[in-house]
């Protein structure tokens, strides 16, 4: 039986000690049943009982209990004597006119959109639709509503109490590392361990597995600060790639937006229920705290894994299809996307942003992760006439008290009108930088790929901005350049698009195993094969192109680690990985998209080379800007400016010089403000040929060479030291080799 509440109602499903407390949101409803599983004793098995979602053999039982409502929207009642391990879901009656964009079925067992776990798995079959299908799935979504009962095909929520978690708290020991020593490494939970001959083979490709201490070791052996994780919350696969044999590999199919993904955990996590996966999810972030590395989430908050009209009915959609997603306004059955999967969750509802709040409020304070990464930013702040940076969403996000303190990404673009917005998002966020992507690919790899060929390239001017931060795209904000360098997320490689082996290996895309027939993934890549599409054997002949990919792939590293701003590390880039030319694997589960760790010799060689880079960065201030330059000595001594620019014959960059296509040398010298004393001295040539250069910087006594892109390990530095190469002084005339780059120090 249920009863009133006795307090506000709570979105969701809460326990108490007398039994548990429920809400939902359904706002165009008429009723709503609380659907609650019970197992069926062996031998007591009637008609009726349905079987475990994805083909189980445990069959239950439904009883249903009637919820009180609506009070603004939301059903609610308290049902006594129900505890943590129900499995439940809901049942919602109302009008069926999809023409209205009203799609309310009881047929179809619904997840609880604040669902702390979830049990089984989404079939793909008919039973899973609102309207009716055939088996090809094919219909009409404005046609006949589906009869057949889909609670044998649909996950089960789950009760979970909060309350009674185990294990020290995952919040209570976070590292805040500042913004400016902060390194990010996106990984993703499976394809980081699954083939780690360190981890156990129980714990390979599962959240304990990140925890491991060869893991760990490694993280902190390269440098990074914060691992940035691919979707956890629990997602689905869509039913094409089901019908391919594939599976969303990447997890940008939201199914629960509280629920952690349960293949994820161990499997006596699993075997023992949703409360034990969630658990182990908070051991395995207090244990990457322990050792001083943050937990970003990449979330998707922008789409549900239901997809467009013609799409699955599986928990919003048939809970309150009008308020949860976005609609055409003259066409209120039209669904409005501009996320490119069919749905978008529109943020113009009070009740979508509190969702979501309730959402980020929960993994911060219960799970205790550092930060996250909004996937497709721009619908989040979309309002009636567009992007907003002053959307409701937005201010709340950035003023809440339980995210005050953690890191907040943006992914500043999604496929809508006027949907490209990099460097709009209000402070503190931070964002991804796609013209730093671009300007790096374009400088080390399509520029010299068309050179080669005698065409020209762009300017050193667009690289020159990016490695200053990128004033130009973070500079605006009230008052002006208060977000600082830190606010862009300096990337090269993320999971979408080439590896940075691959950016060096192929000019064109290789897609065919995501049965697309290649038409998937972008054309606009920048990258350089270096005159051999794909990879080259030792004995080839084109093995003699083999060092200068190396080179590159040096080139394109360094320049991310040492740029102004926040550096963000694809997971496996550090050690070569390659995915085969595929610069769209979100559906390959396999080696493809897995992180090898049995590196061969130039392997090992580019992992010392990251961590040389790496430790560079750490411990030279200069290397990590606080603010925007400004040119001008700010609290230097002698009257140094923080930042200057030269040529190759050591004199101050012209006007001239910024336009002409045909410069590829320049020098940039950078200083940290007292009491750090530092300079740092960057030279690069991204021309073909090699380039004397005459050493900038009168203020500096000597230079000490810290790396040069030529070298294959950083043990060649000892033999530029018996050589004499490895001091200088400004003035010193040395040579570079082509499409090379050095760092200098102060000495």
């Amino acid at each position: 039986m249920s009863t009133s509440l006795r307090r506000p109602a709570r979105l969701g499903v809460h326990v108490t000690d007398a039994g548990i407390e429920v809400a939902v949101l359904a706002s165009h409803a008429r009723a709503v049943d609380l659907c609650l599983f019970d197992e069926v004793e062996p031998g007591t098995e009637r008609p009726g009982d349905v079987l475990e979602p994805a083909n189980g053999t445990t069959p239950f039982r439904e009883r249903r209990v009637h919820l009180s409502g609506p009070v603004h929207g939301v059903f609610s009642g308290f049902v006594p004597a129900v505890g943590p391990g129900q499995r439940y879901g809901f049942r919602v009656h109302g009008p069926w006119e999809p023409s209205a964009g009203l799609r309310h079925n009881p047929a179809k067992l619904l997840v609880d959109p604040y669902a702390r776990g979830l049990l089984g798995e989404l079939d793909h079959g008919p039973h899973t639709y609102g309207h009716v299908v055939d088996d090809d799935l094919l219909g009409d979504p404005d046609g006949t509503a589906d009869d057949r009962d889909s609670a044998g095909h649909v996950p089960h929520s789950v009760v979970v109490d909060t309350r009674d978690l185990t294990g020290p708290d995952p919040a209570g020991n976070r590292p805040y590392t500042p913004w400016e020593r902060t390194v990010v490494y996106e990984a993703h939970v499976k394809g980081l361990t699954t083939l780690a001959p360190l981890v156990p083979p129980e714990l390979r490709g599962t959240y304990a597995g990140l925890a491991h201490r060869s893991v760990v070791d490694h993280l902190l052996g390269l440098g990074v600060t914060a691992v940035e994780l691919l979707p956890v919350h629990a997602f689905a696969s869509e039913p094409h790639l089901v019908a391919k044999g594939l599976t969303n590999y990447w997890g940008y199919s939201t199914l629960g937006f509280f629920a952690p993904h349960a293949a994820y955990a161990t499997q006596a996590a699993r075997d023992a229920g949703p409360a034990a996966v969630l658990d182990e999810l908070r051991a395995t972030v207090h244990a990457l705290h322990e050792a001083g590395l943050e937990v970003l989430l990449d979330v998707v908050y922008n789409h549900t894994c239901e997809g467009g009209a013609p799409g699955q009915h599986v928990s919003w959609r048939g809970l309150d299809n009008p308020l949860y997603y976005a609609h055409d306004g003259g066409v209120p059955a039209t669904l409005a996307d501009v996320t490119g999967t069919g749905n978008t969750l529109d943020f113009r509802r009070s009740e979508v942003i509190r969702m979501t709040m309730d959402s980020l409020r929960y993994w911060a304070d219960v799970v205790g992760v550092d930060g996250f990464r909004f996937d497709l930013a721009v619908t989040l702040g979309r309002g009636p006439r567009g992007f907003m940076p002053d959307h409701p969403f937005l201010v709340a996000l950035t003023t809440d008290p339980h995210l005050h303190g953690l890191k907040l990404v943006a992914e500043p673009w999604d496929v809508g009108p006027g949907g490209w917005r990099t460097g709009q998002f209000p402070p503190p966020m931070a964002e991804w930088n796609d013209r730093f992507r671009n300007a790096v690919r374009s400088f080390w790899l399509a520029d010299p790929g068309r050179a080669s060929h005698g065409l020209p390239g762009h300017r050193v001017r667009d690289l020159a901005t990016r490695l200053a931060g990128s004033v130009d795209l973070f500079g605006h904000s009230e008052p002006p350049l208060v977000r600082g360098p830190v606010a862009s997320i300096n990337y090269v490689t993320a999971h979408d698009g080439f590896t940075l082996a691959d950016l060096v290996a192929y000019e064109h895309k290789h897609n065919l195993a995501n049965g697309e027939q290649n038409r998937d993934g972008t054309d606009d890549n920048r990258s350089w094969n270096h005159g051999l599409e794909g990879p080259i054997r030792f004995d080839s002949v084109g093995a003699d192109i083999a060092p200068l990919r190396r080179r590159s792939i040096r080139n394109v590293f360094a320049t991310l680690v040492l740029a102004a701003g926040t550096p963000m590390i694809t997971a496996g880039d550090e050690m070569g990985r390659t995915q085969r030319g595929n610069n769209n694997a979100y559906c390959q589960d396999d080696e493809t998209s897995w992180v090898r760790w049995d590196p061969t010799p130039w392997r090992k060689d580019l992992l010392a080379t990251a961590k040389l880079l790496m430790r560079l960065r750490r411990e030279r201030p200069a290397l990590r800007a606080t603010r925007f330059y400004t040119g001008r000595p700010v609290g230097l001594p002698d009257g140094r400016p923080d930042l200057a620019w030269y040529a190759a014959d050591g004199t101050a960059f012209d006007h001239d010089r910024w336009h002409d296509p045909s410069v590829r040398t320049l020098q940039m010298v950078r200083a940290a403000p007292a009491p750090d004393d530092d300079v740092a001295l960057l030279v690069v040539n991204g021309a073909l040929d090699a380039v004397e250069v005459t050493l900038a910087d009168d203020y500096v006594a000597r230079w000490r060479l810290a790396w040069d892109s030529v070298w294959e390990h950083p043990r060649e530095q000892r033999t530029a030291a018996i050589s004499g190469a490895l001091h200088a002084v400004p003035g010193d005339r040395v040579v570079l080799e082509p499409l090379s780059m050095r760092l200098y120090v102060s000495s």
